[in-house]
């Protein structure tokens, strides 16, 4: 018995595309995850440009409490992304339900009363309409591709 079941990546019928922006992605949730997990202020300050003042403890916990769930996430999505292709459509749109609700709480319900936003904030409404395109396109089966004539 091994850890991870067979591949189904023969299994997937969307386009290849939509596979390698999961991939992408991936990387881009994988990347933050590591920032916020194990830099000395998981990003806040440096990256964030947060003044973490008498909460600096706080802030940073918090900071890397979110690393961890990112990890988790992009290693489930780089399962995806390498053996499991036919789960790219779910996790498409799990990206477009964690990038909406970003946006939204960081755009509507808790924007920042300083008016300072961090670059996920912006990253995050580019990154649904991307998702929702690349969805729309791994839900669409590829053509067969016609044989070559022999030269």
């Amino acid at each position: 018995m091994s850890f991870l079941p067979p591949s189904t990546n023969a299994l997937y019928t969307g386009a290849r595309s939509s596979v390698w922006f999961l991939g992408l992605a991936t990387l881009l949730t994988l990347g933050p995850a590591l920032i916020h997990s194990f830099a000395p202020s998981g990003g806040a300050e440096g990256i964030a440009g947060l003044d973490l003042g008498a909460q600096r403890s706080l802030v940073i916990g918090v900071f890397a409490w979110e690393g961890a769930t990112q990890l988790a996430l992009g290693l489930a999505m780089a399962a995806a992304v390498w053996r499991y292709q036919p789960l790219t459509p779910l996790f498409l749109a799990l990206v477009i339900v964690e990038r909406g609700l970003m946006s939204l709480q960081g755009w509507i319900l808790k924007a920042p009363a300083n008016g300072h936003h961090p670059p996920e904030h912006y990253a995050s409404p580019v990154t649904v309409v991307l998702a929702a395109i690349f969805l729309a396109l791994s839900l669409k089966p590829r053509k067969p591709r016609k044989p070559r004539k022999p030269l």
